[in-house]
């Protein structure tokens, strides 16, 4: 049996384990001898487990026992998102528990359903064909536009996000972060903030956005170019459909070893749509009328830098489920700054 993880460090004794055994027995009485636990690959904020007990199995997220900035691991604002997404054109997984009290694994958690399908570190797609390639950017551009058509309202997240211009908001929200992560040093991201200060785009249009589009937060079906799940909702929230689709579309601007960028890669041979015409199958299937500007991405990527200085600071407290998670973040924090400032160069 695999202990249970927080902060990076693994849980003392079995005891954790024990009670967490007695409370999945007691809501699924179909549960029948051990029960097998093993972390997934991937992410450095919430802990995540795949559970096996015979021919059940689920999910479990849970929330770290260090928690360093008030809305950061926000699992209760993940679980009510998919539960309000499940059954709808964008697919997440089945929710199926949440439990606030910390009296089985010291922190709240949830479970969800274990979905099989791939999913890709890499932009590129390594082992498609260049027609897989094509529908599976066709694929992600049509789940992206689908989720900021829904009607968040009708789904019950009228409370989800607050009024007015979220740019604003998220700004001084990110640059609060910034100070408080602003000792780990880096002038790119002061240069970017600065810029953006006095740009902030005006706009109090709100749809449902997931806050981390990335290639990694997508499944996709076993055998088909299709994505079957979308994961990882921590930082979703109602805010400017952009949001979303300026940090999916950062992934032209990053390099391979950046998070599996396509930066340098000759994406027509790969099959892959170039940064426009990715954007006009987002268009597309969005019937969208608003154009991405470069102060857009300048945006999120301002806000990719702060979460992950966010990530450097938590590693070196020793609260990260992922080993040198300080040293990942810190780069990236510096990747993310560069970039925006190369995108409000060529602006």
């Amino acid at each position: 049996m695999t202990p249970l993880l927080a902060c990076g460090q693994e849980l003392a004794g079995d005891e954790r384990v024990r009670r967490f055994h007695v409370f999945l027995q007691s809501k699924f009485p179909e549960i029948d001898g051990e029960i097998m636990l093993s972390r997934a690959s991937g992410g450095m904020s919430n802990p995540t487990f795949f559970i096996e007990a015979g021919t059940w199995s689920a999910v479990l997220r849970k929330k770290p026992g260090i928690n360093l900035v008030k809305s950061a691991h926000a699992i209760d604002r993940e679980f009510r998102v998919i539960s309000a997404l499940h059954g709808t054109t964008v697919p997440v997984p089945r929710p199926i528990l949440y439990h606030a009290a910390p009296d089985v694994l010291d922190t709240p958690f949830y479970l969800m359903e274990r979905m099989r399908g791939r999913v890709f570190d890499a932009y590129g797609l390594p082992g498609l064909t260049r027609d897989e390639r094509r529908a599976c950017y066709d694929s992600m551009a049509c789940i992206v536009a689908s989720l900021h058509k829904l009607d968040w309202q009708a789904l019950g997240l009228t409370d989800f996000g607050r009024p007015g211009n979220s740019y604003e908001r998220q700004f001084q929200r990110w640059s609060e972060l910034w100070d408080q992560y602003r000792s780990i040093g880096n002038p790119e991201l002061d240069q970017l903030q600065i810029w953006l200060a006095s740009r902030i785009p005006q706009t109090n249009r709100l749809v449902l956005c997931h806050g981390d589009l990335r290639i990694g937060n997508l499944m996709f079906h076993p055998t088909r170019p299709e994505v079957v799940a979308v994961l990882d909702w921590e930082l979703s929230t109602l805010s400017h459909p952009f949001l979303d689709l300026g940090f999916n579309t950062l992934a032209w601007d990053l390099e391979p070893d950046e998070l599996g960028g396509l930066r340098g890669h000759d994406v027509s041979q790969l099959g892959i749509p170039s940064y426009e015409d990715y954007l006009q199958m987002y268009y597309r299937h969005a019937n969208e009328g608003e154009r991405l500007a470069p102060v857009h991405r300048a945006f999120v990527a301002f806000r990719a830098a702060v979460g992950s200085a966010g990530i450097s600071v938590r590693g070196q407290h020793g609260n990260s489920v992922s080993a040198g998670a300080a040293e990942v973040g810190r780069r990236l924090s510096h990747i993310y700054a560069r970039r925006g400032l190369e995108l409000i160069d060529a602006a």
